[in-house]
């Protein structure tokens, strides 16, 4: 199931995507925005299958029209890795880490699919992400049981100004300007994603590729992530994760190649589709 935050007649609606062409509304069928999706989760998911089973019912439209969101329009945490694929964490000169790096991004960052990341400073770079979206509340889980507590996978754009970076000699400022965290285009359910830790994953600036990989090079794997960050922080429904991002950012081509107005990103993922959006 793909799941989707939708503008239409000026009016914010929750939608699930059939066949790649066509958005089923969820109002009817009184999952009226995410959080109450999150709410009775997993009996959200068979009422949102039923949906899908009453197009007339439920009222649907093409992409043409209706306006795409933020899948998670404000999450309560966003918790990122550092280096969490073997050639991103070779490309910076460092030693493979023996834990996950993580570090908060903030939820004001947040925007969506076509939305413009606007750059405070001319050293700002691209990050392709896979990212993982809570479904429950949960602690101290182990890695066999976290899949239970996910919802499904989205695009995350962790976007960082490099120069911001060196001077705090931290993450948070840097990844943390207002339109920082592009996220979408939809949520791909885990019961349709396949294996989450073998996904092609790439980024095209104006068409050209600079990240390509697949996430089966993460050193962390997606349920290890879960579990390692439940044993300090408590993760609620909707938070995101950001699983790290490959070989190939801007900022260490030679010369180094930062985001400039104009520019445009697609970023895709395997099972999931391609986000995109536009540098002012």
């Amino acid at each position: 199931m793909n799941i989707v935050r939708f503008l239409k007649s000026d009016q914010v609606h929750l939608g699930t995507v059939i066949a790649d062409k066509y958005v089923i509304d969820l109002g009817p069928s009184g999952l009226s925005n995410i959080y109450t999706f999150l709410k009775y989760y997993p009996e959200s998911m068979e009422i949102a299958r039923e949906a899908g089973r009453d197009l007339e019912l439920a009222g649907f439209y093409s992409f043409g029209e209706i306006e795409l969101l933020p899948p998670i329009p404000r999450p309560t945490k966003m918790i990122c890795l550092g280096l969490n694929y073997k050639d991103h964490a070779l490309e910076f000169g460092g030693k493979l880490p023996e834990e996950p790096i993580i570090f908060a991004k903030s939820p004001t960052a947040v925007i969506g699919p076509d939305d413009e990341i606007i750059l405070p400073t001319d050293q700002t770079d691209y990050e392709a992400e896979l990212a993982i979206v809570m479904a429950r509340r949960c602690s101290h889980v182990s890695k066999e049981d976290a899949k239970e507590y996910v919802l499904g996978f989205t695009i995350l754009n962790d976007v960082t100004a490099r120069d911001i970076q060196a001077i705090d000699n931290q993450f948070f400022r840097s990844k943390s300007f207002d339109t920082f965290a592009p996220i979408g285009p939809c949520i791909t359910t885990v019961d349709e994603i396949g294996d989450p830790d073998n996904l092609d994953i790439e980024c095209r600036l104006n068409g050209v590729l600079r990240q390509k990989s697949n996430t089966s090079n993460l050193i962390f794997s997606v349920y290890d992530i879960v579990s390692f960050i439940s044993e300090s922080v408590t993760l609620e429904p909707g938070d995101i994760i950001g699983t790290g991002t490959p070989g190939g950012v801007g900022f260490k081509q030679d010369p180094p190649i930062f985001l400039r107005s104009g520019d445009e990103l697609e970023l895709t993922i395997e099972n999931i589709g391609t986000l995109k959006n536009v540098v002012k």
